[in-house]
């Protein structure tokens, strides 16, 4: 799949860039940032997908957290995608802060008109990491997940359902549950449909796991909160 770069700026000793592509599973064009650290130029890295909260685009993490400086010091890509479709042209999307553009919740939705275009689980799950193991120097078996907010709402989901699939989940902190949220528009059809996007807890603390994705029906006593000082670049993003 063509990527066409929308900037790139040297940061850190790498490279924070941006790119755009034409997205398979939200059938429209989408952005995502990257930074590649020192190491990328001759090794294969560990790569942290960063998931946004609400409102945000694929700027907001990379323009203020400062994570570029702890990613080279640890050889570390980072990715950030935006946070739902844009520019699909669907009634009500943009009426709303907190449901449709910059909302898309990192959930597959089920109903009309959503349903061919919000499908953020699936992008963020799939095809973005097949996208990035084909164009970067990726380690793909060395893969984590975190988010904020909404975004880590969406990292607990993205881990919980694929065990095994990433090395390290970390919230901070999270979204108890999109179907407590203020969704409106009918993209959450029942109640059943919709405990399959549901970690079973409020999640109002940092999270931080490494090591064996736990089981769905465990997580109260495989996930504990842990304080932000714990959460540090070598024990959240593993190099080995």
């Amino acid at each position: 799949m063509a990527l066409t770069q929308v900037s790139s700026n040297k940061c850190a000793g790498g490279f924070q860039k941006v790119f755009e592509h034409d997205s398979t599973e939200l059938k429209c064009k989408m952005k995502f940032a990257v930074y590649l650290p020192p190491k990328a130029e001759t090794d294969k890295c560990p790569v942290m997908y960063w998931l946004s909260g609400l409102t945000c685009t694929e700027q907001n993490f990379i323009t203020k957290a400062g994570s570029q400086l702890a990613a080279a010091e640890h050889g570390i890509i980072i990715v950030a995608p935006d946070t739902s479709p844009r520019g699909c042209n669907i009634e009500g999307e943009d009426e709303s802060w907190d449901f449709g553009t910059g909302a898309g919740f990192y959930v597959d939705s089920t109903q009309d008109p959503w349903k061919t275009n919000y499908r953020m689980y699936s992008y963020v799950t799939d095809e973005l990491p097949k996208l990035i193991n084909a164009n970067f120097p990726t380690a793909p078996d060395r893969m984590s997940v975190c988010g904020h907010s909404m975004g880590g709402h969406g990292a607990l989901i993205c881990a919980l359902k694929n065990p095994g699939k990433y090395k390290v989940l970390l919230c901070l902190p999270s979204l108890p549950s999109v179907t407590r949220c203020s969704v409106r528009g009918d993209r959450k059809p029942s109640r059943d449909t919709w405990a399959l996007t549901d970690p079973r807890g409020r999640c109002t603390m940092p999270l931080c796991w490494r090591g064996r994705t736990p089981d769905l029906s465990s997580t109260s006593s495989s996930i504990k909160a842990v304080t932000t000082s714990s959460c540090r670049p070598a024990s959240c993003c593993p190099t080995t």
